[in-house]
């Protein structure tokens, strides 16, 4: 299966699945072929910007063509688990945005799904495939910054108080941590390597239900610590410093979609590398989920199921301590 003939399907022709289209302009990505949508109107404009060829009104029958070697999906995240679970069930690999489900136990069941059935699933987590993640992964393994000791990270933004807005309505699973905190979970998850034996965290509600901002403290085996800030209410700095024994890395804002990054030695001399994109960064995902469905993969090798695992858990654990779960 070359690459140049992978056709892609989309559900949910929404604010994400824009840059999806979008990263379609880079090489190697296949072709965006079809795309479902309940609203007819919406579905045709989308597939109209974008050159698609096929508008499903009905999901199913997204599930159902044929000639689609992947789907994505790109709609809110209560939905994820019914419609990755139906497509699974035709035999389709999937690329979920994350989070991939609300819960843990969710995913599981998504993942037990999948190997039963014998398909690919990745949750997009985009961040892990950039070129400054892999440069600050290379500087790691060279020990530029010796032994990694602490992590700090914020994503936050004062979001508009639109009354129709999904963020920040319960019933589509609003909320500051699922949306923007997994960043920050993620990619300690990501550098650290290493399940937290401690969780503490502060969660602030907005008058909606659902949490707005929330201070995370994650303490780790051999006396590592993150803290991370998410926020719904605040403007940080938006900015990932990793601190070693012998200097730190910083991914600058906004981390999550970082094109510059810096080395500070222990001498506080700085070393900073542009990463720039070749499209908007998800074209580097997007190519390594049709290699790995070429290569027959039931998983990725990076983004595996069990690391999406590892990070819903600790977002159950901070719903729980907030009340949430």
């Amino acid at each position: 299966m070359a690459t140049v003939d992978f056709n892609w399907g989309l559900v949910g022709p929404g604010r994400i699945a824009e840059t999806f289209a979008q990263a379609m302009q880079a090489q190697g990505v296949g072709k965006l072929k079809a795309v479902a949508s309940r609203n007819a109107r919406r579905g045709r404009a989308f597939a109209d910007k974008y050159q698609i060829e096929t508008v499903y009104e009905n999901y199913d029958l997204l599930y159902k063509d044929d000639s689609l070697d992947a789907i994505y999906i790109a709609t809110p995240h209560n939905f994820h688990l019914e419609q990755a679970l139906a497509a699974i069930a035709r035999g389709k690999h999937l690329l979920v945005e994350k989070p991939l489900t609300v819960t843990a136990a969710d995913s599981e069941r998504l993942f037990a799904a999948a190997r039963a059935k014998g398909v690919f699933v990745m949750e997009a987590m985009w961040s892990l495939f950039l070129p400054a993640y892999q440069q600050a992964n290379a500087w790691l393994a060279e020990g530029r910054i010796g032994e990694i000791n602490s992590l700090r990270s914020s994503f936050g933004f004062v979001v508009p108080r639109e009354p129709d807005d999904r963020l920040l309505n319960p019933k589509l699973a609003g909320g500051v941590l699922l949306d923007m905190g997994i960043y920050p979970v993620a990619t300690s998850q990501w550098f650290m390597q290493a399940e937290p034996e401690g969780i503490i965290s502060q969660v602030h509600m907005g008058p909606t239900g659902v949490d707005e901002t929330c201070a995370i403290q994650l303490h780790y085996p051999d006396r590592k610590a993150s803290q991370l800030l998410c926020s719904f209410e605040c403007q940080y700095d938006n900015e990932l410093t990793l601190f070693g024994s012998q200097g730190r890395i910083v991914l600058h804002n906004m981390f999550w979609g970082a094109e510059r990054i810096s080395l500070v030695d222990a001498d506080e001399d700085t070393h900073t590398l542009d990463c720039p994109f070749e499209v908007n960064g998800f074209e580097y995902q997007i190519r390594h989920v049709i290699s790995c469905i070429a290569e027959g993969k039931p998983e990725s090798e990076l983004m595996t199921h069990e690391r999406t695992l590892s990070c819903q858990r600790i977002m159950d654990a901070v719903r729980r301590q907030a009340g949430l779960l």
